[in-house]
């Protein structure tokens, strides 16, 4: 596993004792009713969303560990806005602050600002306890980010947590003993990650080679390193019903003709 993972799950680690204190503390803390796995939210369903031909989960990433500072978006609002009015299925928000300058404030602005879109709203965040999901339901996700190789065995357990709130989980994975597992928990949302976690190194072939072990039941999407629309064709032509695009968007001059291109639609 790579130090940089290491450190980002050490502190998530740190963040999840800290919360757990604050509940303890507080009975009525604004999450105590969805961890008894109570939720009256609305949600709408990735699954549907992804459904919708040659979809794209268009992501708000100011940073990563392997690209450094990407773009500062000041307005996440306005450029989520953008996406979907390009004709993204779905927005992923990354709310990790010290790795990907993210924060809970944009997950929350973004899914009120779509309340009334078709457009499902994706928490993308390492998740390792259960009392995050929670925190994704109250901020206004539809769907949380599983890494098989963060969770590993665990990932069912917050699975199961994630739909007992009425929430849908993107579970990721990077090699085939993954995607057995994944298969094996009846994940229906799998996304095949193209970065490797133990060297950062990115390849496309990743995707390629492990889209015919999934059964077309499944809802399958493609992740990391998806910079054009040539890659983001042979991709969707191979059988991914989705495709997550988040540093190519970010960085492009207008993110809606990348979409619109991504997904072979005439402006």
């Amino acid at each position: 596993m790579h130090n940089t993972l290491k450190e980002i799950l050490a502190l998530k680690q740190q963040q999840v004792a800290a919360l757990k204190i604050q509940l303890t503390q507080d009975p009525h803390h604004v999450l105590a009713p969805y961890m008894q796995g109570e939720s009256t939210r609305k949600i709408k369903s990735l699954k549907k969303a992804l459904r919708k031909p040659c979809a794209i989960i268009a992501e708000i990433k100011r940073a990563s560990p392997a690209s450094g500072l990407l773009a500062q978006i000041p307005d996440p609002v306005h450029l989520a806005q953008i996406y979907q009015q390009a004709g993204a299925a779905a927005i992923s928000v990354l709310t990790d602050e010290t790795f990907f300058k993210g924060s809970l404030n944009d997950l929350l602005h973004i899914s009120s600002a779509l309340e009334t879109m078709d457009c499902a709203i994706l928490r993308k965040e390492f998740i390792i306890d259960e009392i995050q999901i929670a925190e994704a339901a109250h901020y206004g996700a539809d769907a949380v980010l599983l890494i098989v190789a963060a969770t590993q065995d665990k990932t069912e357990e917050l699975l199961d947590f994630a739909h007992h709130l009425g929430l849908e989980a993107l579970v990721e994975v990077h090699t085939l003993e993954e995607l057995d597992y994944a298969l094996e928990i009846e994940a229906d949302i799998i996304g095949i990650n193209n970065r490797n976690l133990s060297t950062l190194l990115v390849d496309i072939e990743t995707s390629f080679a492990l889209i015919s072990e999934i059964p077309a039941s499944r809802i399958v999407v493609s992740e990391s390193g998806i910079k054009d629309a040539m890659t983001a064709q042979h991709l969707f032509a191979a059988g991914f019903d989705a495709l997550l695009v988040g540093e190519a968007l970010v960085r492009a001059e207008d993110p809606g003709e990348l979409i619109r291109n991504m997904r072979g639609v005439a402006p």
